[in-house]
């Protein structure tokens, strides 16, 4: 992992063929200007990047390489992960797209545990087609779990919001049955860890959204909230963590509650996403929390229904290349105080250190 103060490499997988991952991709480094910010490494093939730019009219130029190891610093660095063409049907969800979605996958995944790339940004899969044999994974999150380790945390990030999710991609009425004490306490222990790494929040305030409507109404309308969010949160709360809820999912963003907490846990899929789009749709990042190396996404999907017709907006994704950045340069720079006591002592006395984001 090289030094902050360098060009940070920045790997890019891209994503389902006949999806908008690679206008996206290519439009965020049409600005030469991105190239000041990092150097972006492109898991495709030259022939694949080459029709995308001539499909979309992108003035671009870009660098092929066999690998990771060999991206040249102030260029658009492409590895050819494969030599044939793939057919490129826009719009539409094929078994081929998936698979070479994750061919484009693996090989970023891999060279990110080599350290050959610094950060992942991913581009938007289908998560039909990419079902095989070998990737039997619901989406990015449980495979990168996998593949990287830690406690995995699906974070959907702002400056000003962040939402993290206790189940994530699984039906809603299997979500209450995996809600458990155990599960709570270490989802808010990944939060935790990720504010105070990752976004330098030195004593995290989080919120918990209950499971059941109107946080149960005291066990009127379900006991979940009652028998298994309350008291994890009461054992947190005993144990010096600022962890508060459970609150009615239903007003908690109406009112602006969110705006007093660093980090907000949504205990399903949608509860958490809906509000986290309708507040801040275009400018919000997928942020895999809890694992060894940083892995961001912009947050939207495939969108087939414009695919191919050059009307995509990158905000998201462009987005999702600063985040990492940012996270990474967080992230390195926690792990150097950590290791250095005397360092982090001096930056504390001249106030640049420990003052976290707490509102």
């Amino acid at each position: 992992m090289q030094d902050t103060e360098e060009n940070i490499k920045v790997g890019i997988s891209i994503g389902d063929l006949n999806g908008i991952g690679g206008e996206v991709a290519l439009k965020t480094f049409e600005d030469p200007r991105m190239l000041d910010f990092c150097t972006p490494v492109i898991f495709a093939s030259n022939k694949t990047v080459t029709l995308l730019k001539n499909q979309f009219g992108l003035e671009l130029k870009f660098h092929g390489i066999p690998d990771a190891d060999q991206a040249l610093e102030g260029k658009i660095n492409v590895v050819n992960v494969w030599k044939d063409s793939p057919d490129i049907e826009f719009g539409k969800p094929t078994k081929e797209g998936g698979d070479y979605a994750i061919r484009s996958l693996r090989s970023a995944v891999e060279a990110l545990k080599k350290g050959t790339v610094d950060i992942l940004v991913t581009a938007p899969i289908n998560k039909k087609t990419v079902q095989s044999e070998d990737f039997k994974f619901p989406g990015h999150t449980d495979y990168l779990a996998r593949e990287l380790g830690g406690e995995s945390l699906m974070f959907m990030v702002t400056d000003t919001l962040k939402v993290g999710l206790l189940t994530d991609h699984v039906p809603v009425k299997d979500a209450p049955a995996l809600i458990t004490e155990k599960r709570v306490v270490e989802k808010i222990r990944a939060m935790e860890g990720s504010l105070v790494r990752d976004f330098g929040v030195s004593k995290p305030k989080i919120a918990v959204l209950g499971i059941n409507p109107h946080s149960g109404d005291e066990g009127v309308i379900g006991r979940e909230d009652e028998d298994v969010l309350k008291p994890a949160l009461q054992k947190l709360g005993e144990d010096n963590h600022l962890v508060f809820g459970p609150y009615a999912a239903d007003t908690f963003f109406a009112s602006d509650n969110y705006l007093n907490f660093d980090g907000v846990l949504a205990c399903y899929h949608d509860q958490g996403l809906i509000p986290f789009k309708t507040l801040s749709f275009g400018k919000g990042v997928n942020f895999t929390a809890g694992l060894s190396r940083v892995r961001t996404s912009p947050d939207h999907g495939t969108a087939f229904d414009i695919a191919g017709k050059g009307e995509a907006n990158p905000d998201s994704f462009k987005e999702a290349v600063f985040m990492g950045i940012r996270i990474f340069k967080n992230r390195t720079e926690y792990q150097e105080l950590n290791r250095n006591p005397l360092k982090k002592h001096k930056l504390k006395r001249s106030g640049k250190a420990g003052a976290g984001q707490g509102k």
